[in-house]
Order: structure tokens, then C-alpha cells, then sequence
């Protein structure tokens, strides 16, 4: 658990440096996974799985930036699929 911990300082940390647009609401799936610095793949099998809410505006998909919050803020075990 302490290391989960330490990762999403470090993620959350990342995230904030490299945030794409100041002010807005919502990321695309793309902004999100370069900011955390994660596939895009990852981001839709988080989304596939419910852990990481969206919004849809005709073929856009959208992350709040609250949903993203809430994502670290709450313990997300994902499997590992080999």
C-alpha cells in the first residue's frame, strides 16, 4: 500500500508539470495519457473497466479533470493481463 501511495504522488506530480491546457474542464483520452505518461491503451482499458469515468460528446471522449482525481484518490487494483 505504501508504494501505491509513493506512485501516485509521483503520478499525480507528473501529471500537474506536464498538464496540457490550464482552465479546462475536461482531457481528452490523448492529453490524459501523455500527462500521466501512460499508453493510450491503459487509459481505455480503465475506462473499459468503469474505473475511470467518461463523458461522451458525439465520437469525443472525455475525462473530467474530477473523475481523474477521484481515480487517484481511491485504491484502483487493475490486472495484469499477461
Amino acid at each position: 500500500m505504501q508504494n501505491y501511495k509513493f506512485l501516485n504522488h509521483i503520478v499525480l506530480r507528473n501529471a500537474a508539470v506536464n498538464e496540457p491546457k490550464t482552465g479546462t474542464m475536461a482531457l481528452s483520452k490523448q492529453e490524459v495519457a501523455r500527462a500521466l505518461g501512460i499508453s493510450l491503451r491503459t487509459i481505455d482499458r480503465l475506462i473499459a473497466l468503469k474505473e475511470l469515468p467518461v463523458r461522451r460528446l458525439g465520437r469525443r471522449v472525455l475525462i473530467s479533470r474530477a473523475s481523474l482525481e477521484s481515480f487517484f484518490r481511491n485504491d484502483h487494483p487493475t490486472q495484469i493481463v499477461w
